[in-house]
């Protein structure tokens, strides 16, 4: 009989760690997505904490005070009206956050499981889905988000659905496509051989597979419902005055260029930086989601 060998006491056991924390290690490796990253979270924590970040009521107005230019009272300057644009700035996070985040996530609600339907029934299921979708997207994503946010009414709840719904073919194809790849694979057919029904090897072996490349969609698909929900507020289609949007401040500074340059200023350096940190993020997830990747 062979003899078993002790292990001894100093030895090092081999890491155990699952494709999560694989993929966190490739992530910190990429000094782009964690800069996106970490700006994200700002974005974030001035999001969440706005109440008590910020100096002044975003909406109090103060006729001494108009169009006045960055100052140790006013660190961004005030608007028209004399509102404190950096309180403006601050709670205006939280409208474009909420956007991109419940935006994106009524795509998934409605892309993933029609998505997943196509790509596992196959058949006219799948070529009435697939024109459907390619009907969608051949209507530019922002023409068809402000068509449908006319025809629901002005207000950012509307808004958030009219974006919702406009980015859905997206991933209905993405899903799609990575249905097709993953259910050919040999542990599907052994699922299927086993007797899983069809329902359970959908939802427990192919939808866990496919979940990677939608992360990646989702973070990238955020950063462009940012810009929707901006270029709806600045039409006056999402977030109604006067309550802080940085696209409605954009529509307002817009008047103001010349004389209070700092109105537009602050508004949209927020959004290239919001905008700018989720496409690194999501470029940096998409490499470190890779399984190729090492």
């Amino acid at each position: 009989m062979a003899a078993v060998l002790p292990v001894a006491a100093g030895a090092r056991r081999p890491a155990q760690s699952g494709p999560w924390m694989r993929a966190w290690r490739r992530l910190r490796r990429r000094r782009g997505a964690l800069l996106g990253l970490a700006v994200v979270l700002v974005f974030i924590a001035l999001a969440l904490f706005a109440p008590w970040v910020s100096p002044q009521d975003p909406i109090a107005t103060s006729w001494s005070a108009i169009r006045k230019a960055p100052s140790a009272q006013h660190w961004f300057g005030t608007d028209e009206i004399g509102r404190d644009v950096l309180s403006r700035v601050i709670w205006g996070t939280r409208a474009s956050l909420l956007a991109g985040v419940v935006s994106v996530s009524i795509s998934l609600l409605i892309g993933v499981p029609i998505g997943l339907a196509a790509g596992f029934l196959g058949g006219f299921v799948d070529a009435l889905i697939s024109r459907i979708t390619d009907a969608f997207l051949a209507c530019p994503f922002l023409i068809l988000a402000i068509a449908l946010a006319a025809f629901l009414g002005p207000s950012l709840t509307n808004a958030m659905i009219a974006i919702g719904i406009s980015a859905a073919p997206i991933f209905v194809r993405l899903t799609r496509a990575q249905v097709l790849n993953v259910k050919v694979e040999d542990y599907i057919e052994a699922a299927r051989a086993v007797g899983n029904s069809p329902l359970r090897i959908a939802l427990r072996h192919i939808l866990p597979n496919i979940t990677a490349p939608l992360i990646v969609q989702a973070t990238l698909a955020i950063a462009a419902a940012v810009i929707a929900e901006a270029s709806l507020s600045f039409l006056g289609l999402g977030q109604q005055p006067p309550a802080p949007s940085w696209g409605s401040m954009l529509n307002t500074a817009k008047n103001f260029i010349d004389n209070a340059p700092w109105m537009a200023i602050w508004p949209g350096i927020s959004i290239f930086l919001l905008v700018l940190s989720f496409n690194l993020l999501g470029d940096g997830l998409r490499d470190a989601l890779d399984p190729r990747q090492r």
